[in-house]
């Protein structure tokens, strides 16, 4: 296993961020009009879907998101550009906080703008997606798992023909991150029948949660 360059890289953090993405991935298709929050392959698909009947409002409650996603990994490389000489705040650090915010926010908009809902948690997992790529030196998603689920399989095939034990490691740590996001997925299930709009709140908290691990300093 690779060793932790920073906080923001470690299993830790990753996890929870994992969490928070199965959660809004939960949330916005169970509570929100079936619009998924992280899988934009599945947004882009329906909008193409929509487009090609005519149905073109339905077109665009599935393409205001993935503009809204592609404005998060914006936003993200414009912090990290702007931030990444900061000894006070890590730039990660400050795309975290524009998450906490935009979900809090999604707590309190009513159905009727469940377009403007969905828009602000795409806007956080592109922003995610785009600052929280590594753990322990492994590139990684924490909003999605069709990677995740490749570079597991592919670390565990490499296993078994050589026998590499940073394959193995490699593997397990992959189905870990998976596994974690449907766990988030099962609790946004659970949460979303008990509180409805406001169980985005819990994702809210685990990133605050994973906020606050970032403030451990890297170690040497």
């Amino acid at each position: 296993m690779k060793k932790v360059q920073q906080a923001s890289e470690s299993f830790l953090v990753a996890a929870i961020l994992t969490l928070s993405g199965g959660f809004m991935d939960a949330y916005s298709y169970l509570c929100r009009e079936q619009v998924f929050a992280n899988a934009q392959t599945g947004n882009i698909l329906l909008f193409g879907i929509n487009l090609s009947t005519g149905n073109f409002a339905d077109a665009l409650r599935y393409f205001i998101p993935i503009l809204a996603f592609a404005f998060g990994v914006a936003i993200a490389e414009i912090v990290r550009n702007c931030f990444r000489n900061k000894k006070y705040l890590h730039w990660r650090q400050v795309t975290l906080l524009a998450e906490i915010v935009a979900l809090f926010v999604v707590a309190f908009i009513p159905q009727d703008l469940n377009l403007l809902a969905n828009s602000l948690i795409s806007f956080a997992c592109g922003a995610q997606v785009e600052s929280f790529r590594k753990v322990n030196g492994n590139g990684i998603a924490t909003t999605m798992c069709i990677g995740n689920l490749r570079a597991a399989t592919q670390a565990i095939c490499n296993y078994g023909l050589t026998k590499n034990l940073t394959s193995k490691q490699d593997g397990f740590l992959y189905f870990s991150i998976i596994v974690i996001f449907i766990m988030g997925a099962i609790i946004g299930n659970f949460c979303v029948g008990i509180w409805q709009e406001k169980s985005i709140i819990v994702s809210a908290i685990l990133l605050s949660v994973g906020f606050v691990c970032m403030l451990i300093p890297k170690e040497d």
